[in-house]
């Protein structure tokens, strides 16, 4: 199949989870063609199958702000017809599936039919998209979309709850790619971090509210009181400032090291104990799946998808959302003993296993070969 795939091309989840999507089905023999405004985080290096497209944007002193919807979808409607694609997959609905609609209906006027999937990752829904800016127009173009799909039960219970949709929601989880995401032998690194063979906590996000980078410190901050641990926070993103200064306050600085964005990821996950995740709100959590491909546990909260990922008591622990005294005790619990600790680690590795790329590939290809033969 030759797809098209539109996407944010950050370290949001949205843009890892459609990269890596597309490089999954480029190496089982599929054409992928990217088509954004820049080339995706992860799509790093050369690989066969693999084309990207770059929108440029107009700059023209007319426009306060640059029309990047229109630009899309002339992009689109060009490689679409140029490299004659079998099928558009959209992630995150606004603008994608929008824009999307637009372009299907420039292209039925030429007689080219192609189908469009619009993956559903959250805040499109949860946050964003319940705006009342953006409402009317998400639940139109998620009701335009050939098929549509959902990264968890909860977000598709969340959709249907928030929106009038009248299209059919597949759930397909996010995966990992056991190919990068394992555990790996990085003790000379992890003594770098912790000399004194002190637990290492891991927390990763875009630094948003929504995360509760806060509630992570505080966890640390409780547990560093019980036994030796060092804290690192991966990604960046507008509450940075407020954390770095949070950990002076606290004075937990000399424990905590700040590593800002990082491409290896899995190289840091390698030397980890315990990964806490106490967001508000979260559609799946990918970055606790990361963890536990690395043999991680997860101390989560029970937001979202978090608990169809993280089964409590088995891969970690699930807790209410701000319960920082409960989060610390279970982190404390695991930490301070070592057998125990190892029990989660394999538990939470075979967890990971259910969400293997090569389990849920499959169910993309079937549901665009529905879609793609349909009339």
């Amino acid at each position: 199949m030759k797809i098209g795939v539109v996407c944010y091309p950050t370290f949001g989840g949205s843009g890892v989870v459609a990269t890596e999507l597309g490089l999954g089905l480029a190496a089982r023999g599929h054409e992928i063609h990217f088509i954004t405004y820049k080339r995706p985080a992860r799509l790093s290096h050369f690989q066969a199958n693999i084309y990207f497209h770059e929108v440029n944007a107009l700059d023209y002193p007319l426009f306060e702000y640059t029309p990047y919807d229109t630009t899309l979808a002339s992009k689109l409607v060009d490689v679409i017809k140029f490299e004659r694609l079998d099928l558009l997959h959209v992630h995150y609905a606004i603008p994608h599936a929008t824009i999307a609609f637009i372009v299907k209906k420039i292209l039925e006027t030429e007689g080219i039919r192609i189908p469009v999937v619009t993956t559903l990752h959250g805040t499109d829904i949860t946050l964003v998209g319940t705006d009342p800016s953006f409402a009317p127009v998400v639940q139109f173009s998620i009701n335009q979309s050939d098929g549509v799909t959902a990264v968890s039960h909860d977000l598709k219970k969340d959709t249907l709850s928030k929106f009038k949709i009248d299209k059919d929601i597949r759930v397909i989880y996010n995966f990992i790619d056991f190919s990068r995401f394992r555990k790996i032998d990085k003790e000379h690194f992890k003594k770098i971090i912790a000399p004194d063979g002190e637990k290492i906590l891991i927390h990763t996000s875009n630094f948003r509210k929504v995360k509760r980078v806060d509630d992570v410190i505080y966890i640390f901050q409780e547990v560093r009181k019980h036994l030796p641990c060092k804290l690192l926070l991966i990604g960046d993103g507008p509450e940075r400032q407020r954390m770095e200064d949070l950990c002076r306050k606290l004075d937990t600085c000399n424990d905590i090291r700040f590593l800002g964005k990082q491409d290896a990821i899995e190289e840091l996950l390698a030397i980890g104990d315990l990964f806490l995740i106490p967001s508000e709100n979260e559609s799946f959590g990918l970055a606790a799946l990361e963890a536990m491909a690395c043999q991680v546990p997860v101390i989560s909260s029970d937001a979202g998808g978090l608990p169809e990922l993280n089964i409590n008591g088995q891969s970690g622990f699930v807790l209410p959302v701000g319960d920082i005294h409960g989060m610390a005790d279970k982190a404390v619990e695991l930490l301070s003993n070592d057998h125990l600790l190892n029990l989660f680690k394999n538990q939470a590795y075979q967890r990971a296993l259910d969400f293997d790329i090569e389990k849920i590939l499959p169910q993309y290809e079937e549901y665009y070969r529905l879609l793609i033969h349909q009339k």
